[in-house]
């Protein structure tokens, strides 16, 4: 009985840490970046340089000059603007069954949008918020501009 114990704590063990490992998997990855631009992720900012990983709850920042085009694991493609403020909230995606989450608010500024296959496969699973709307994405291209104050 003690071994089965021991066994099912290190099968729990095991477990966890795979969902750790998954939970920390890139959202994407920042493919061009312009001017002044930031990525804050757990309190830090560091400079957005292409290569770098977009986790699910990282922040993109730009300057008055900068601008930052990001890739999604699920092929949405991202273009943020010009002293702008990004939040990618939450983000999920299954590559097998195209199912998952993105939840991303832009505080300010503006993002462009190519959505991929997630908003394709589950409709409803992508929302963009601003300060004073919530769009739902059902697989199209658009840019949202938010100018202070609104």
């Amino acid at each position: 009985m003690h071994n089965l114990k021991a066994a099912l704590a290190t099968v729990a063990a095991v477990l966890a840490m795979g969902g750790a490992c998954a939970a920390e998997q890139p959202a994407g990855m920042v493919k061009t970046t312009k001017g002044a631009a930031s990525i804050e992720h757990a309190g830090k900012q560091t400079p957005a340089t292409a290569g770098a990983a977009l986790m699910a709850s990282d922040r993109v920042v730009t300057g008055a000059d900068g601008s930052v085009g990001i890739t999604l694991r699920d092929e949405t493609l991202l273009a943020v603007g010009p002293n702008s403020n990004v939040w990618l909230e939450k983000y999920a995606f299954d590559p097998t069954s195209h199912e998952g989450v993105l939840n991303a608010t832009v505080k300010r500024g503006t993002l462009g949008v190519i959505s991929g296959k997630l908003s394709k496969q589950s409709p409803g699973a992508v929302q963009f918020r601003t300060p004073t709307s919530i769009l739902g994405v059902r697989g199209t291209e658009f840019v949202i501009d938010v100018k202070d104050g609104e």
